[in-house]
């Protein structure tokens, strides 16, 4: 029987979703309850490419790549639920629902993405989330996606 996957580090992660610099966003999925939850971790620093335009001397993380970062922590969730490591997975947005943007999320913050399953299934599923840093949140959010292996085309 293979080990259960609690923890996913950055070779995991991009083994499973296929998002590459700059676009992948989280540094490691942690507390991974298949099929249930999972925290993903996002280390925000000043080095980022956003921060070039987001703004120039006032660098705030965009709440866009904020709700990005729990997709790609709910993707590696599923990733890991549906035994998906190698296995070529896209995933789609379908819905972005109740979003809430309640702090600024800055250079030196570690983001906790906390994402919770609403509904599952093989292909579209629902989630529930909230970023939070240092236990207060910044932005909480219900998204749906669809997943999706290239070699099903």
């Amino acid at each position: 029987m293979p080990e259960k996957i609690t923890e996913a580090d950055i070779d995991i992660i991009q083994r499973i979703i296929p998002h590459r610099y700059p676009f992948l966003l989280i540094d490691k999925v942690r507390d991974i309850v298949p099929g249930i939850s999972a925290v993903g971790i996002k280390n925000v620093t000043c080095n980022e490419p956003h921060f070039q335009g987001h703004f120039p001397g006032t660098p705030i993380m965009p709440g866009v790549t904020i709700i990005e970062a729990m997709a790609q922590t709910a993707a590696v969730m599923v990733g890991v639920t549906l035994d998906l490591i190698d296995k070529e997975l896209l995933v789609y947005f379908m819905s972005v629902d109740n979003c809430k943007f309640r702090r600024k999320v800055v250079p030196g913050d570690v983001l906790e993405l906390h994402v919770s399953v609403m509904r599952g299934g093989a292909r579209i599923w629902k989630f529930r989330a909230e970023a939070r840093v240092e236990d207060e949140v910044a932005t909480s959010v219900e998204f749906a996606a669809m997943f999706h292996l290239t070699a099903e085309e």
